[in-house]
């Protein structure tokens, strides 16, 4: 993902009148600036724009899941629209079994035995699922296999 795709898409939505979902690729845009203002200015890659894209969702299922616990219904249906509109900006994510299996591999390849060793093992796992597998689902499967 680069910024030229998201203000391609920012600008077709403009023309199609899809205000929704130019307010979400809008505000996507102005966290990216931000990110390269605290970048010292320079231009992110395309890696730092999935990363903020991904926190953004992230922000959204947080939300998400407190509205549904305040039963607040029409603001959790606002953010999970604009969830929708961020996943197809990221990468496809992984499944849990594929999380699993990336998880096994590196228990297999660093000899880790047990638990005490767990934050070595999500240390290795996480920048081979960054950006494809909820930080969480990473934990659960790890927990799992190191019972």
């Amino acid at each position: 993902m680069d910024k030229e795709q998201l203000t391609a898409d920012f600008k077709s939505s403009l023309k199609k009148g899809d205000s929704f979902r130019v307010s979400v690729i809008r505000m996507v845009l102005a966290e990216i600036k931000n990110a390269e203002i605290n970048n010292k200015g320079k231009e992110l890659t395309s890696e730092q724009i999935v990363d903020v894209i991904a926190k953004e969702a992230k922000k959204r299922k947080d939300s998400i899941e407190a509205y549904a616990s305040a039963g607040r219904d029409d603001l959790k249906e606002q953010e999970e629209k604009e969830l929708v509109i961020l996943k197809e900006f990221l990468p496809e994510q992984l499944t849990e079994d594929e999380v699993k299996k990336i998880v096994e591999a590196k228990i297999a390849e660093l000899n880790i035995v047990d638990k005490s060793e767990m934050g070595k093992l999500m240390g290795a796992v996480m920048p081979e699922v960054k950006g494809r597998a909820d930080g969480n689902i990473v934990k659960k499967a790890v927990a799992e296999l190191l019972k």
